[in-house]
């Protein structure tokens, strides 16, 4: 298996998830401009000028191309799985020069920055494992604005679901335009600490204004859009009708004696894109 010829593609992958917005974000946002006035609209038109600015001269479209964050489902029968994550570092650490893209990976204590986009534990790789002999991999970059919005809230469970919508709604009031809005809100509840915050973000890989095949999880991401919605914080904190383009919801058994809360917070620039790599090493970017 060549496997120069799936970190090009892994290259590939990254490029298209920081030039190229998702058609669903995109659209989420032209419809945010039709409602919008005033200051609020100049900011969803400057907005969308730039996400087609990035698209057609092939540059990241923010100055933050984030953490490299990955989502990977593995075939069981995927011969090559050991040799997945040296091939991801490796695209990361070329598709830094290539793409380019700017160093974000910092020394907690001694601030020495990498200058390729890796480091201890990064690039992030959640990893599940699927039937046949396909990979698909997701590339998730994580701007740090919208990551410093991410709260963990472990609630007492007597304050039920009512709790856990009001826990959501004052976090992102709180937040403001910090987030560069209008954004995606991804909200994990259940399981523990860690589990709750790793939903959230996994949330965030739903298309926008796609709802969850929960009836009751879709009831409250809709009541939480129209929540938020009503703050009028608006576009980059300015004022207006649209705070979040979306709000996912994951869930996951918890204990009787927990209920967590975690929520991931995605701005604007919505940055996602996936591929596929096949059993015989060939690969497509989706």
């Amino acid at each position: 298996m060549n496997y120069k010829n799936i970190e090009k593609g892994i290259i590939q992958l990254i490029k298209k998830a920081e030039t190229e917005l998702p058609t669903d974000v995109i659209k989420a946002l032209e419809q945010a401009y039709k409602v919008e006035e005033g200051v609020a609209k100049t900011q969803i038109d400057a907005i969308l000028k730039n996400i087609d600015l990035a698209k057609k001269t092939h540059r990241p479209m923010c100055q933050d191309t984030g953490i490299q964050t990955f989502f990977v489902d593995v075939g069981v029968d995927f011969s090559q799985i050991n040799k997945l994550k040296d091939i991801i570092t490796n695209a990361v650490k070329t598709a830094t020069k290539e793409v380019p893209l700017r160093p974000n990976t910092v020394d907690p204590f001694s601030g020495e920055n990498h200058k390729d986009n890796t480091g201890e534990y990064i690039p992030y790789i959640t990893w599940d494992f699927v039937e046949g002999d396909d990979v698909l991999i997701t590339a998730f970059p994580k701007g740090g604005g919208s990551e410093n919005m991410s709260k963990l809230g472990m609630l007492k469970p007597g304050v039920g679901l009512e709790g856990v919508k009001d826990f959501v709604v004052e976090e992102m009031i709180k937040a403001g335009g910090q987030p560069c809005p209008p954004t995606v809100v991804g909200v994990g509840i259940g399981g523990g600490a860690d589990l709750a915050l790793k939903l959230g973000k996994k949330a965030l890989l739903r298309p926008v204004g796609v709802r969850h095949k929960d009836k009751s999880s879709a009831a409250m991401e809709k009541e939480l859009i129209e929540r938020i919605n009503m703050s009028g914080i608006g576009p980059m904190g300015l004022g207006g009708k649209t705070t979040v383009l979306d709000v996912h919801i994951e869930v996951a058994h918890r204990h009787p004696a927990s209920l967590p809360v975690g929520i991931a917070v995605q701005c604007w620039a919505d940055r996602r894109a996936s591929m596929v790599v096949h059993a015989d090493g060939s690969w497509e970017v989706k």
